[in-house]
């Protein structure tokens, strides 16, 4: 991962602050959420937040893991377009509302519409997949992280 700022971290506080990201994605990674429904949201968010370096890693993740091209074009217009479930509309509605929160609390509706899919314990795992990829948003856009470089694994 190429830098434009942050590349005189000390290698421990860079292992750290991966570290202390990384905790977060392993919550999400066990909780039993579809791989693919993770992924729209992670690129939905970071889109959201103009994260270059996140919107090329997650439409990579998500291609290597199946997704197809047509979903990945229109997921900024996902509202408009019968390809998403009703979960993942409302795991997407979620996320917009997590990520745009600067107006105040997630609305009842919101809270309403994912209840009607998720469970308490999938909603607080949602929750904190939006919350880590948000964070990691902000860190690359803090050091001008370059995309362009990430490849898949496998």
């Amino acid at each position: 991962m190429h830098m434009e700022r942050g590349a005189e971290l000390s290698p421990a506080m860079m292992d750290g602050v991966v570290k202390a990201m990384l905790g977060l994605s392993g919550v999400v990674a066990r909780s039993g959420l579809e791989q693919p429904l993770l992924e729209l949201v992670r690129l939905r968010a970071s889109q959201l937040n103009g994260c270059a370096f996140c919107i090329d890693m997650h439409t990579k993740d998500a291609r290597a893991r199946g997704e197809s091209e047509q979903r990945l074009y229109l997921l900024q217009a996902w509202r408009e377009t019968p390809l998403y479930s009703d979960r993942e509309r409302a795991a997407l509605l979620w996320t917009e509302a997590l990520t745009l929160v600067t107006g105040g609390s997630v609305p009842d509706a919101v809270y309403d519409e994912a209840r009607q899919v998720f469970s308490d314990d999938e909603l607080a795992c949602l929750t904190v997949a939006v919350v880590a990829i948000n964070g990691f948003n902000r860190l690359n856009a803090a050091f001008r992280t370059v995309p362009g470089s990430y490849q898949p694994a496998g």
